[in-house]
């Protein structure tokens, strides 16, 4: 019998250091046990991975949820099944392709009109490494949908956000804003030869400098913004990176990838973290690796940069500041 207590003792440690390990990496749970009963929840992209399961997590919690997505079809059977499990009524799919500023205003309009308040906006959808697509508008998609999409979303839900104020905007981003590089000269990808990995660290890059802009311009009307890098999520973003598509890197990475990948339930942590705890009250224009506050990269921090990228953006997807923060009137699309 005593033969089999040294094996039995290693796996033990083994195996107890390992879901340590990942529960290290991954950040665990949100503490937070805060209810948002009452509250109307914006949430992109949230049909599917960390969206569905940000929604999901809100849904238990008692908020009212809109769930703004491109496939319908998808869209409809998450809200179902979130109503089905979490018992609430208040899960709704709603039509959003941020790749076409048409459908954006549409959206918000449609939000504007019939929602009476908007307490938190979740900018989570994205798109990652894709070939070199454009939207329906003609930019480069990563920068597009990840960037500017949201920029127009959110600029356009400002006035439905401070109504309820305190009220709180979070933008998912990436760790990989670290290599990003905002290129004013040739956003899109029209001058250079493209390179897809490049393209979507500028996007998480813009998003970190979108949330500092826009923290700046809207001190003193009670709403709140803040980025956040989710942490590695089994997902569909990454299915145009190619990993994992070998049977090689399956066998070889597989078991090291399963410690330091977390499940969309765990990836969408963060997003609730943000979204309702009491310690996040006030705190604005901040970036959160995971749960927990870091500063980002140099070129995140250049305030020049953030402002120039507003105005950029603003341009871009046909907005003009008429002297207020945060509210804006259409001119036409303009390159940089």
């Amino acid at each position: 019998m005593s033969k089999y207590i040294l094996p039995v003792s290693v796996f033990g440690t083994v195996f107890g250091s390992a879901v340590l390990l990942k529960h290290h990496v991954t950040g665990g749970r949100c503490p937070s046990k805060a209810t948002i009963t009452g509250k109307t929840v914006v949430i992109t992209g949230a049909n599917t991975g960390i969206g569905k399961e940000t929604a999901r997590e809100l849904a238990k919690r008692g908020g009212r949820i809109l769930m703004g997505c491109r496939d319908m079809e998808k869209c409809e059977t998450a809200a179902k099944e979130i109503r089905g499990a979490t018992l609430n009524p208040h899960v709704y799919a709603c039509h959003l392709d941020l790749a076409s500023i048409k459908s954006i205003r549409e959206f918000a309009e449609r939000v504007n009109k019939e929602e009476k308040r908007v307490d938190v906006l979740i900018n989570n959808a994205g798109v990652m490494r894709c070939p070199a697509w454009k939207t329906e508008d003609g930019f480069d998609m990563q920068f597009g949908v990840n960037h500017l999409g949201h920029f127009l979303l959110t600029n356009l839900l400002l006035e439905k956000l401070k109504e309820p104020a305190p009220s709180r905007v979070i933008n998912l981003s990436s760790l990989a804003h670290i290599i990003g590089n905002i290129d004013f000269e040739d956003l899109n990808w029209e001058k250079k030869t493209f390179d897809t990995k490049q393209a979507y660290c500028q996007s998480k890059l813009a998003n970190v400098l979108f949330t500092r802009e826009l923290a700046k311009r809207l001190q003193g009307t009670g709403v709140t913004v803040n980025a956040v890098h989710p942490g590695v999520v089994a997902t569909e973003l990454g299915r145009h990176t190619g990993l994992h598509q070998s049977q090689f890197s399956s066998f070889m990475l597989g078991p090291f990838f399963s410690l330091l990948v977390k499940s969309p339930a765990l990836g969408a942590q963060p997003s609730v973290f943000l979204a309702v705890s009491e310690e996040m009250e006030g705190v604005t224009g901040r970036y959160y690796d995971v749960m927990t506050e870091k500063e980002p990269a140099a070129q995140a921090l250049d305030d020049e940069v953030a402002c120039r990228l507003w105005e950029v953006s603003s341009r871009l997807v046909g907005l003009q500041e008429n002297g207020q923060h945060g509210s804006l009137k259409k001119e036409g699309v303009s390159e940089p």
